[in-house]
């Protein structure tokens, strides 16, 4: 049994299973795959041995379908020559994991550089779904550098609920607010939500599962199509076998995230996340990846890139559709193509089919103008992350500037883009829950709500919490949302218009820790300023005071994430590890 052809550089698999001049290693690491019955002449055949990172589990229900997606993904990796093993990977799911899954994207990154480093594995296909498996899995790919693959799992198919579409996350957030204007009671807010989720996959909404598995597309990390593909669909488990069958000829090729992650494709990315309508999410983990490739991307970027950009998705949070009615207009690279039409694409960048971005989308426009917008009549102009900075936070991103909101806070004759509030401070989420609807607080209209605690530190692992909705006094009048301001972070499913992110947070001495309840807020969009207007000597008074209180670490892991982890506005990675790139060059040594 030998291979067809030979690879550009040697497989590091052949370390193990050859061990050139140690026969007795290589009798070791052989004899117990023996007792499952693949054959010691497979394994020393000089075929790539190709990992495929399981993130399916009973515990990540959004990933699940990969249990099954791996079997057609088995069958293309045998069929063009590989040898597949299949290896769990740390669940990770963003509904159910607390108090947070933030923590496990860095957790999930380190098990799995491990794996790749440490195993006999040539190539590996990235199973991804909920939010942070796409970018847990791409950041442990650049680390150790061995040719990748991302395989996203699908949204579900279209919620619907009494003949209205009902978007996973968005429902949720919508229907809070139902449910504390009197609206609908408890049993119709179940029934709402279980109706968002009617088949296998993750959210059907643009939230941040799809918009990092769209990332995944645009950095060239994914097949044409895959992103958006639902996962019910007969074509998700095409594209399991069509992605097994790339990866054995990646390997080959010795294609890996070092040759296809650039600067200019990392900016790419910040481009679709404006043109999609995608999560606030994107921020972080956009910024954790392009440092974990060696990649400089800074915080502005998403304004100088992404900003002046127009939303060409509807597709909810942001517009009307879903995930199905997406694909079905034609995805991801129906929205590059309006974007390299208009001259705002990089389209020389390098992919996975080993042909550039460009020659990826040729042809792939959009039939569909309702759900995908042409360039020229988008669904809203100037449709990016604002980047914000001030005497608050050094970074933080305005999510959000609905027209709604432009009208009830940005179009004050003489100060168009200017706007102050009076500031509401919680200390996390539970203050918020028990606070909010307390009179003594006079929380109205001209009201912005702060939550601080939520941060990496301060939470530890920072938060969906910033989305937090007005009292219900005032929902009951109409009011379904008021500014908000954080130091954590929210769904990327939430339509709450917020100032997030912010870095540094209060838990780390930033501007959020000295801010009172009374104080007045500025937000200035043409500058992008965010002030407290407090004087000097008063901001440096509270300074000496006692900083809030931040809850303990539970486990050894949460201590060791503070320990390790920076800002948000730099990724939120673990920044001894962002120095270890290109790890597979070396082969470890022997273990006995």
């Amino acid at each position: 049994m030998t291979p067809d052809k030979e690879p550009v550089r040697r497989f590091r698999s052949r370390d193990w299973f050859d061990a050139p001049g140690r026969s007795d290693m290589a009798a070791l690491y052989l004899e117990r795959f023996m007792n499952y019955g693949i054959t010691a002449p497979e394994l020393r055949s000089g075929r790539p041995i190709i990992g495929i990172a399981q993130s399916g589990s009973d515990l990540s229900p959004c990933n699940r379908v990969h249990l099954e997606l791996a079997k057609r993904t088995r069958d293309g990796i045998r069929d063009a020559g590989g040898i597949p093993m299949e290896f769990p990977t740390h669940p990770i799911f963003e509904n159910c994991r607390r108090p947070t899954a933030a923590l496990d994207r860095n957790l999930a990154y380190l098990a799995l550089v491990e794996i790749l480093y440490g195993y006999p594995i040539d190539a590996v296909v990235l199973t991804t779904g909920c939010d942070k498996t796409t970018p847990s899995g791409i950041m442990a790919a650049s680390t150790v550098d061995i040719p990748a693959i991302v395989l996203s799992g699908g949204p579900m198919l279209d919620g619907w609920h009494d003949g209205e579409l009902v978007g996973s996350g968005t429902v949720i957030w919508r229907a809070r607010r139902k449910l504390a204007a009197g609206e609908i009671s408890e049993t119709e807010f179940i029934d709402l939500a279980s109706d968002s989720a009617p088949s296998v996959g993750h959210c059907n909404t643009m939230g941040t599962a799809s918009t990092m598995n769209a990332v995944a597309e645009v950095l060239g990390l994914s097949l044409p199509g895959c992103a958006a593909i639902p996962a019910a669909y007969r074509e998700r488990a095409q594209m399991a076998y069509a992605t097994g069958v790339r990866i054995v000829e990646m390997a080959y090729a010795d294609l890996r995230p070092s040759k296809i992650l650039t600067r200019a494709s990392f900016l790419n990315a910040i481009r679709l996340v404006t043109a999609i309508g995608g999560s606030s999410n994107a921020q972080p983990h956009v910024m954790a990846m392009a440092r974990h490739a060696g990649v400089e991307l800074t915080p502005d970027d998403w304004t100088t890139f992404g900003y002046d950009l127009p939303l060409l998705a509807d597709v909810q949070p942001a517009g009307r559709f879903l995930g199905e009615r997406f694909h079905r207009a034609g995805g991801v690279p129906a929205i590059l193509c309006e974007l390299a039409a208009a001259g705002h694409l990089d389209t020389d960048c390098l992919t996975v089919t080993g042909n550039s971005l460009g020659d990826n989308i040729a042809g792939r426009d959009s039939h569909d103008r309702e759900v995908i917008r042409a360039f020229d009549e988008p669904l809203k102009e100037r449709a990016g992350f604002l980047a914000l900075s001030g005497n608050l936070f050094d970074f933080a991103i305005l999510s959000v500037i609905s027209e709604e909101f432009r009208t009830r806070y940005l179009n004050r004759p003489g100060a168009e883009g200017v706007f102050e509030a009076r500031a509401i401070v919680f200390e996390g989420s539970d203050d918020y829950h028990h606070r909010i609807n307390d009179p003594a607080l006079d929380i109205d209209e001209n009201c912005i709500l702060v939550i601080r605690g939520a941060g990496p530190i301060g939470w530890p692992g920072s938060a969906e919490v910033v989305n937090m909705q007005p009292p219900d006094a005032l929902l009951r009048r109409g009011i379904a949302w008021l500014p908000t301001l954080g130091d954590g972070r929210q769904s990327g499913t939430s339509d709450s218009p917020s100032i997030l992110n912010a870095s540094p947070e209060s838990a780390v001495g930033g501007g959020l820790a000295w801010l009172a309840t009374g104080d007045t807020i500025r937000i200035d969009t043409n500058t992008g300023e965010c002030n407290a207007l407090v004087d000097d000597a008063e901001i440096a008074r509270r300074r000496a005071e006692t900083p809030p209180p931040i809850s303990a670490s539970h486990t050894p892991w949460e201590e060791l994430y503070r320990e390790k982890t920076g800002q948000l506005s730099t990724g939120a990675v673990l920044e001894m590890a962002v120095k270890y790139r290109r790890v597979a060059k070396t082969t470890p040594r022997h273990n006995h």
